[in-house]
């Protein structure tokens, strides 16, 4: 089975490079193209003009190209990941992976880059002539010591920030959580002793910080696995090495380890024992990053030091040290203050911008994200987490600072704070949306019941539920049909294993299923004979009958058939006095931000009040995705211009909303591109209390809510999330037959979510 699965992964990892197009990325233009007068514009004769500008004035490529956020990933793929030298194309995926990560978190466009030269200083020289392309340079994967001779030349040549990941990046996050280690600990870097596993660019890199940082270097004990690098030593010795050597008599780790305050493993599995950790301080700090089995596992450590401060290279334990938290924000701060370089100061801010973070008190966003684990600051909360969307405002205005204050900075930057609220904002603008969801859903396991099981885009959609959730799926359908479904899609997942399964034609609890039923609807004109029928053929109504019942926590249905037929089940068995149906809102993930639309389904053409009661709901649900409501009232009418139906209800309705004080900003009634455009609604109604653009449209109908939700879908590129039910408790999400299996994923995870999250 192990294997099974292995090759299910790999299958799985492999498609994923391939489709639907070959790769990670693409190259999108960022100006219109569209007519003779643009052709004109972008290539001759009117690119001529920009290149005039760049001739007399180099900086002026910061305006007219997009050199000012392009960085290479450079490569010969000497040292790749765990597979060693694999060679320059071999490399490809991992620089397109890069790429993607600069992308996704800092919005930084990249080439990769990959070379075929295993001269250091001949690879240099081909670095350096591509200067003009960019505004940065990341090495990546270059071997040791040769990756140490690359940077040297490229930043004594070039005039932008080069930066080796491999080096620098480690030893930036190990800086970090070094620094509140020891406030966690009550020792000072100058105090401590350090012994360090591992000769190799990280390992030195990391070394070297902490001396910047304060630790003394007599203090530093580098072992390899040749052991203790003494002076007079030549046994797999480099000039890097040799800075640390010391005058001892002492040969292995193990007595090198006495007394130490901290362990710093780069190395491999199993190196660090529990008798060394042993010999160890009081609160010992050990950090072991090998991966994926570090040095030490963290159980073993506190069998023998229960006080020790730990951190990995792995995310299934606390204090994770991964890169991600640093290069993509250190780059973001110095290509926007044109930094000539990245020198200590800007990666010793951005140390102090991460270790600050993780002390500070949780953001709202970052405590919704991480539901269930330690965020308050402590020794198991070293650093933040990589999706704290506070990092890129932090850490890229530390290192634009820097950058400012040590003066490399060629733009700087006026508005600092103005710089980081920027930043914050832009975290919002793709699918990193719905971590929070996730991430919250993961603080409890529910149980959560597909009413179409047999449905494929359902049964990929609960193994990714399996693989990547705490939540348990159960899935009703036909177990033969389930089965032989899961066989032909490739799916490891099997019924009665990985989820649980109800057949409604042969299921031991189908009594008990109808007779509640019945017992609802028995003065509602449903018989004993139809409320059998109905357990048998309508799997809403039973997926909703095993919410009631407590079997399940939230009921999804909706990929086939409409959405109002759905909803009366739904309501027939699981409304109340205080839980009913309010409104159907859609999360439009958009390029320029999110855009929630309501109510897409559930009032055709809903009251005053049902319009308020959906605005109320909306604004509580935005909230859960981390950003702060800006709700319209969308109409055909516009700041009472017209008196038609439509304007006259959303009139009302805003009067419903002043009646009592509200905790989000709200305005109506107006045209969906005065809600969108602030310029233009201030031409037409100066005095409005909404200010930039809203984010949430309610309209007069669900016609038109239904209609834009599906253009920005088909016509603008939206993702959807959702519809949302609201009102509902989060006991069930009714979703359309568009939906596709990520999707589903998405909505197992908003369903997935307690009650006190999403009301």
């Amino acid at each position: 089975m192990t294997d099974n699965r292995d090759q299910q992964h790999r299958k799985a990892a492999l498609d994923y490079h391939e489709f639907p197009r070959p790769g990670k990325l693409e190259i999108r233009a960022t100006k219109p193209l569209a007519n003779g007068r643009d052709l004109a514009r972008a290539y001759s004769p009117g690119v001529a003009e920009a290149c005039v500008e760049i001739r007399d004035e180099g900086e002026n490529a910061r305006r007219f190209t997009g050199r000012g956020n392009l960085v290479g990933v450079v490569t010969n793929g000497t040292a790749v990941l765990g597979l060693g030298n694999i060679g320059a194309l071999a490399s490809k995926p991992v620089m397109e992976g890069k790429a993607v990560l600069f992308k996704k978190f800092a919005n930084i466009d990249c080439f990769d880059i990959e070379l075929n030269e295993s001269d250091p200083v001949k690879l240099a020289e081909i670095v350096c002539a591509l200067e003009p392309t960019f505004g940065a340079i990341n090495l990546e994967d270059i071997k040791a010591p040769d990756c140490f001779i690359v940077e040297k030349i490229c930043r004594e040549r070039m005039g932008i920030p080069v930066f080796h990941d491999d080096q620098h990046g480690t030893a930036i996050v190990v800086g970090a959580a070094a620094m509140n280690a020891l406030r966690v600990a009550g020792k000072r870097f100058e105090d401590i002793k350090i012994v360090s596993t591992g000769g190799g660019a990280a390992g030195i890199a990391c070394l070297n910080m902490l001396l910047k940082l304060g630790v003394r270097r007599e203090n530093v004990w580098l072992c390899d696995i040749a052991g203790l690098v003494y002076e007079g030593r030549t046994e797999e010795m480099t000039p890097q090495k040799a800075e640390f050597a010391q005058p001892s008599d002492k040969r292995t780790l193990a007595e090198a380890i006495e007394g130490a305050d901290m362990f710093l493993g780069l190395s491999g599995p199993g190196v660090l024992t529990p008798e060394m950790v042993g010999r160890m301080t009081s609160q010992p700090i050990i950090f072991a990053l090998a991966n994926p089995i570090p040095e030490i596992m963290p159980d073993l450590a506190r069998e023998v030091a229960p006080d020790a401060i730990i951190a990995t290279g792995r995310s299934d334990y606390p204090n994770q040290v991964n890169n991600v938290l640093c290069f993509p924000f250190i780059f973001r701060g110095a290509l926007d203050a044109g930094a000539t370089e990245i020198n200590d100061a800007m990666k010793i801010g951005c140390i102090e911008g991460i270790a600050a973070l993780a002390r500070a008190t949780t953001s709202a966003e970052a405590a919704a994200a991480y539901q269930g684990e330690p965020m308050t600051f402590g020794r198991d909360y070293l650093i933040p987490k990589p999706f704290d969307p506070r990092l890129i405002g932090v850490v890229a205005s530390a290192v634009a600072r820097a950058a400012m204050e040590s003066g490399v900075a060629r733009q700087p930057i006026a508005d600092l704070e103005g710089y980081k609220d920027k930043l914050d904002n832009s975290v919002f603008k793709s699918a990193l949306l719905m971590r929070p969801v996730f991430e919250a859903a993961a603080t409890v396991t529910r149980r959560i019941v597909f009413t179409e099981g047999e449905d494929e885009r359902v049964l990929r959609a609960a193994n990714a539920m399996v693989e990547e959730t705490t939540d348990v799926p159960i899935l009703i359908g036909r177990p033969e049909v389930i089965e032989a479904r899961c066989e032909r899609a490739g799916l490891a997942i099997r019924p009665g294993r990985d989820f649980e399964l109800v057949n409604p034609e042969n299921d031991p609890r189908y009594r008990d299923y109808w007779q509640t039923y019945h017992q609802q609807m028995a003065r509602k004109g449903v018989t004993p004979d139809l409320a059998k029928a109905i357990m048998r053929t309508n799997t809403t109504a039973i997926g909703a009958v095993m919410v009631h019942r407590g079997e399940a926590d939230s009921v999804i249905c909706g990929t086939f058939g409409q959405y109002l037929w759905h909803l009366n089940y739904i309501q027939q068995v699981l409304g109340t006095d205080t839980l009913h149906p309010v409104g159907a809102l859609s999360l439009m993930i958009l390029e320029d931000g999110p855009l929630f639309v309501a109510d897409t389904h559930v009032h055709p053409e809903p009251s005053p009040a049902q319009i308020a009661e959906t605005a109320i709901g909306a604004a509580r649900h935005v909230r859960r995705f981390g950003l702060q409501p800006k709700v319209a009232l969308c109409s055909h009418s516009q700041f009472g211009n017209l008196d038609c139906d439509s304007g006259r209800r959303m009139r009302a309705a805003i009067d419903i909303l002043d009646s009592a004080p509200r905790d989000f900003v709200y305005e109506g009634e107006m045209h969906a591109d005065a809600a969108l455009d602030e310029e233009l609604r201030d031409r037409i109604y100066p005095n409005s209390r909404l200010s930039g653009a809203a984010n949430v449209l309610i309209f007069a109908n669900s016609d038109a809510a239904s209609g834009v939700r599906n253009i920005l879908k088909m016509k603008g590129g939206g993702l959807e999330v959702g519809p949302i039910l609201m009102g509902m408790g989060n006991r069930a999400h009714i979703v359309t037959s568009a939906i596709t299996a990520r999707g589903l994923l998405n909505m197992s995870a908003i369903a997935g979510t307690p009650v006190a999250h999403y009301g």
